[in-house]
């Protein structure tokens, strides 16, 4: 029987990008399928209930929600190319810096987007603190995954793609070369690769959202 996957994804989520990212790496053929958040289609109503969000994955039928759940999911479930090392202390290691991604750096990026003034000195400070943690995991080290790319680099491609637009249009230069060598060599490395490329927003139409998203937090009744 013939597999049928379907992505339910939104062009300006790092969470459905990296889905996406992950199939490609397989070379898993699958759907696409756009989501309007601001008009959400009746499917992912149906697949995605509790949430309502995206991405989800759905495989002949079956829905899974949670980008780091569904990398997991594809992980197991399509062998070849293996993002997670097969070590369980390395696993584990692999699972925590994912995590912390997504619940200490990404929410200090977020921040940067909602605050003026003195705080966004704040949350840069913060944002740099974060960082360089990961800049020591990467030392010495071509990839997170070691000498291929794995299950920390496909979570970290928020890192390469989405934060360096968002200091942009805040007008903050925090995530710099100077700043984070590795990051930035790393970052140069994962380009190298076409499927990654295929993966990221374009850039302009990506920082043109990103203001926007920025002057509605601005306009917001406070």
């Amino acid at each position: 029987m013939a597999e049928e996957v379907k992505l339910f994804g939104t062009w300006t989520s790092p969470y459905s990008r990296r889905i996406e990212l992950a199939l490609k790496l397989k070379g898993i053929p699958f759907q696409y399928i756009e989501e309007d958040l601001s008009n959400k289609s009746p499917q992912l109503l149906k697949y995605n209930p509790v949430h309502k969000m995206v991405p989800v994955l759905v495989h002949n039928g079956k829905p899974i929600t949670e980008s780091q759940i569904i990398l997991e999911y594809i992980d197991e479930t399509w062998k070849n190319n293996p993002f997670l090392p097969q070590d369980p202390y390395q696993r584990a290691m692999a699972r925590f810096w994912a995590k912390f991604i997504d619940e200490k750096v990404k929410a200090a990026e977020m921040k940067a987007k909602s605050v003026e003034g003195k705080e966004i000195e704040l949350v840069v400070e913060e944002f740099f603190e974060e960082m360089k943690f990961l800049e020591n995991e990467l030392k010495g080290k071509d990839f997170f995954g070691g000498e291929t790319i794995g299950f920390v680099d496909i979570v970290a491609n928020i890192v390469a793609f989405f934060f360096t637009v968002t200091q942009q249009a805040v007008g903050v230069e925090a995530f710099t070369p100077e700043k984070f060598p590795v990051l930035f060599k790393w970052i140069g490395k994962i380009t190298e690769i076409d499927v990654v490329n295929e993966c990221r927003p374009p850039r302009e139409k990506h920082l043109a959202y990103v203001k926007a998203v920025i002057e509605g937090f601005k306009s917001a009744p406070k």
